[in-house]
């Protein structure tokens, strides 16, 4: 049986916005290891998951919001984030036939005759993975509305010399 209701906020994630609901925050949560060392993009990425991957990871382990049993999870939102690229680029290469960008419609004829316009099987896989990825990254307090309200006072990697080389305030 699924569970019903609102997801769970994560006790990090509550813990850096100042526990707003000023609920009490679970003391037996299990506590993941944070990674150390962020490991390389598993090599069956496709190349724009790679690029998310690269991009994203150093920014989560800087927060502590990366640990290793999350790995698997964000893999699948740099997979998900790579799958809506490629559909993304696939509508505007060029058929060889046409000439014109595929886009995301084509024109089909049915047994009758009739000429019908449907949507390309591109178009539910990228808005599947989207949807996946978009899912993902409030899993992780990356969204805009999944982090309103944190501030981080510190973070595991804080250095102020590197917070004042980097622009970081």
């Amino acid at each position: 049986m699924t569970k019903r209701g609102r997801p769970k906020k994560p006790t990090e994630l509550k813990v850096l916005a100042g526990n707003p609901g000023k609920r009490p925050l679970p003391l037996a949560e299990p506590k993941p290891v944070p990674i150390i060392e962020i490991p390389k993009p598993p090599s069956w990425l496709n190349s724009e998951a790679k690029r998310a991957w690269k991009r994203l990871s150093h920014e989560l382990k800087r927060l502590g919001l990366l640990t290793v049993i999350d790995i698997e999870a964000f893999t699948a939102a740099c997979q998900a984030y790579g799958i809506w690229v490629e559909c993304e680029r696939y509508y505007k290469k060029t058929n060889p036939v046409t000439g014109n960008p595929y886009g995301r419609t084509y024109e089909y004829v049915n047994k009758n005759g009739a000429t019908n316009i449907i949507a390309r099987p591109e178009v539910a896989i990228g808005n599947k993975a989207l949807d996946q990825f978009k899912a993902l990254l409030g899993e992780f307090g990356m969204t805009p509305s999944s982090r309103a309200g944190i501030e981080i006072t510190n973070t595991p990697d804080a250095d102020p010399m590197e917070a004042l080389l980097s622009g970081v305030r």
